[in-house]
């Protein structure tokens, strides 16, 4: 089980607000309103917006469907699909019927009615393809990773700066966690003071069936570029830094030796100005576990911590969404699968409005550029024999 398939059995496939502070909404402006219900003692998200039509174009990853239905529940309209690979619009069509199948990318590109292009294409064409999208005036959300290389982030950049288009990437293991969302709404809140540190696991299980594309480390970003967007987002977040460097970082093949253009494990060290950061990625969770990875991560505040388990407690509660936190009074388990996940609505509201509630664009390109130096960077995990 994937971690959207695995997140969407809990009955929250929606995605998550952005860490950073955002502009004040306002509501009085003309379309239908929509109301997401929170815990009791918190703001619903309130969006005031006519429909935005959408059109998911790659959709070489599963993903896609996470993508599209987060936009789905909170009022964007399906309009079309493209893929090169029938069989992958097949069997999007099943599930999304509504969705005309167009003949070719050109053809959603020319559409005016579509405003925004979804996309979880082979991970290397996702900025090419974005690039495209920004100049045909539509905004872009692409599955993570966004972008795979330097050189694609410094165009990506340019043609955004230059288009005023929306380049959103979904860092889905915070956009689509609500022990994680809740994590970051209780340390912005001083729950464990001021971070000074983080430090996240985030193993994966490789599964069956896995495209040709998967083993090849120039189309699928590395393992730092692809599960290592995840953590360095999570970085950010919590410290709330407007820049980082990475410190040191390592990646390779330990395992997979059959696959010799595969990386199986990475890590890597980050500082901003008040805090540092460490962080493991690989390909190495058994069969038996029930969700697709044990992730976890800890940050470390001047008067406490907290732990974060979004898929599994492995020994005790059932389900995910799993958080815990220590301060200078208790130890307590925070309930957290309730937490609202905003991103989705945000970011139509974003469309509509030409705002950037959902996440910053900097902050966007801050995430991608980290995970980009620290992939670049990288040294061999192991001595060579």
């Amino acid at each position: 089980m994937n971690r959207r398939s695995f997140i969407s059995s809990l009955g929250t496939s929606s995605a998550a607000i952005a860490a950073w502070p955002v502009p004040a909404f306002d509501p009085a402006s003309a379309g239908h309103v929509l109301r997401t219900e929170t815990p009791a003692g918190r703001q619903p998200v309130v969006s005031s917006r006519p429909p935005v039509l959408f059109a998911a174009v790659g959709l070489n990853h599963s993903h896609i469907y996470s993508q599209v239905e987060t936009l789905l529940k909170h009022g964007g309209r399906l309009a079309a699909v493209y893929a090169k690979e029938p069989e992958l619009v097949a069997a999007f069509a099943k599930r999304f019927p509504q969705a005309r199948v167009a003949r070719s990318e050109q053809d959603v590109l020319d559409d005016p009615a579509i405003q925004v292009v979804v996309s979880a294409a082979i991970p290397n064409e996702r900025a090419p393809l974005g690039i495209r999208v920004m100049q045909a005036g539509k905004d872009f959300m692409a599955d993570k990773p966004g972008i795979t290389t330097l050189a694609q982030l410094t165009e990506v950049r340019r043609v955004q700066a230059q288009t005023g288009r929306i380049y959103s990437i979904l860092y889905g293991g915070r956009f689509e966690s609500p022990a994680t969302q809740r994590a970051v709404e209780l340390v912005h809140g001083g729950a464990i003071g001021q971070v000074v540190h983080t430090m996240g696991a985030g193993p994966h299980k490789i599964g069956e069936n896995r495209a040709d594309w998967f083993w090849n480390r120039e189309q699928f970003g590395g393992v730092i570029g692809d599960l290592g967007t995840h953590q360095v987002d999570y970085f950010l977040a919590f410290t709330k830094a407007q820049r980082a460097e990475v410190v040191a970082a390592r990646a390779g093949n330990l395992h997979h030796r059959d696959r010799p253009a595969f990386e199986d494990f990475g890590d890597a060290m980050l500082q901003s100005e008040t805090a540092s950061g460490y962080f493991r990625v690989d390909w190495f969770t058994p069969g038996g576990l029930t969700s697709f990875g044990d992730s976890r991560l800890t940050v470390m505040g001047t008067d406490g911590y907290l732990e974060i388990r979004p898929q599994v407690d492995i020994a005790g509660r059932p389900g995910g969404s799993h958080l815990f936190l220590v301060d200078q009074k208790e130890t307590r388990y925070v309930d957290a699968k309730d937490t609202v996940l905003p991103y989705g609505p945000r970011f139509l509201d974003d469309v509509v409005h030409r705002t950037e509630t959902a996440m910053r664009q900097a902050d966007t390109f801050l995430v991608a550029e980290l995970v980009l130096e620290a992939q670049a960077k990288a040294r061999p995990p192991a001595l060579s024999s």
